[in-house]
């Protein structure tokens, strides 16, 4: 149902963009958003956004990362600018619907390292 893409390698101060596919209507989940996860921690919130254009990012992204919506292409995408190592974990695409089910990507690896 959600397929990311725009993962990798990047040198510390430097940005990349990843992007999620549905393959329905953006307009049918309740939320869409990117949580990440690095090895013995928890899955946490990245940001995401309703469907009235509200977007909640997690404190880590705030100033940095910009989450846009396109109801269009049934796409959310995740620009992180001034990515930082600690930035390193595999980031997952996110939806819900009104019921309370959830979707998952696959995961995409970003890694900060010089």
């Amino acid at each position: 149902q959600l397929v990311e893409s725009g993962g990798g390698l990047v040198q510390p101060g430097g940005s990349l963009t990843l992007s999620c596919a549905a393959s329905k209507s953006a307009l049918s989940f309740y939320t869409m958003g990117w949580y990440r996860q690095v090895p013995g921690k928890e899955r946490e919130l990245v940001a995401d956004v309703t469907p009235g254009g509200g977007i909640t990012y997690g404190e880590s992204a705030k100033g940095r990362f910009t989450l846009t919506k396109d109801n269009v292409n049934n796409t959310v995408d995740l620009q992180m600018n001034n990515l930082q190592p600690e930035d390193t974990a595999v980031y997952f695409c996110h939806a819900r619907i009104i019921s309370g089910f959830e979707y998952w990507g696959q995961g995409t690896q970003v890694t900060v390292s010089l």
